[in-house]
């Protein structure tokens, strides 16, 4: 494992006003230099974490489930939408459906999730280390660095790469 993941956890919540100062700039500048970067940081990420040991997002954090997910969950569950929503969902204070506890109800034991073929887009999407949402959003990356490994390595590549 790299330098840098070695107790990021700890190393995440010591760094979390210079990783949002840090994204704070770089959203000014629009990421400017360093989101082409993005994609070749996050394959190096994923060849040194494995999320099944982990799975920090769905242990503390829940996706957005929009209309079409919920349609696709509820279908492959065998459900009903209303039944789905009922016993799983709850509306956020931004009115999105979204898990009523943590960890997600869909997480198993071993980490696998049970709907993963038809996941949230969210769930699809995270830890947006290989988008431009990265920057776009600095105050849930900084927040998600103290959640996923892989934010936080991607960060400090980045703060290393003197961006």
């Amino acid at each position: 494992m790299s330098d840098i993941l070695a107790g990021w956890q700890v190393k995440a919540k010591e760094a979390q006003k210079a990783n949002k100062q840090f994204l704070q700039k770089m959203q000014t500048k629009k990421g400017k230099g360093a989101e082409k970067l993005l994609p070749d940081l996050h394959e190096e990420a994923f060849e040194k974490i494995d999320c099944l040991q982990c799975a920090g997002c769905c242990k503390s954090i829940s996706p957005r489930f929009k209309t079409p997910d919920i349609k696709k969950v509820s279908k492959f569950l065998g459900i009903k939408e209303s039944a789905l929503i009922e016993t799983y969902l709850r509306l956020d204070e931004d009115g999105d459906y979204v898990v009523k506890r943590s960890p997600c109800p869909f997480l198993g034991a071993d980490n696998y999730c049970s709907i993963y073929d038809v996941r949230p887009g969210d769930c699809r999407n995270y830890p947006y280390t290989d988008s431009h949402e990265f920057f776009k959003r600095p105050n849930t990356t900084y927040l998600n660095s103290t959640i996923c490994p892989a934010v936080f390595y991607v960060l400090e590549r980045l703060k290393g790469a003197g961006i």
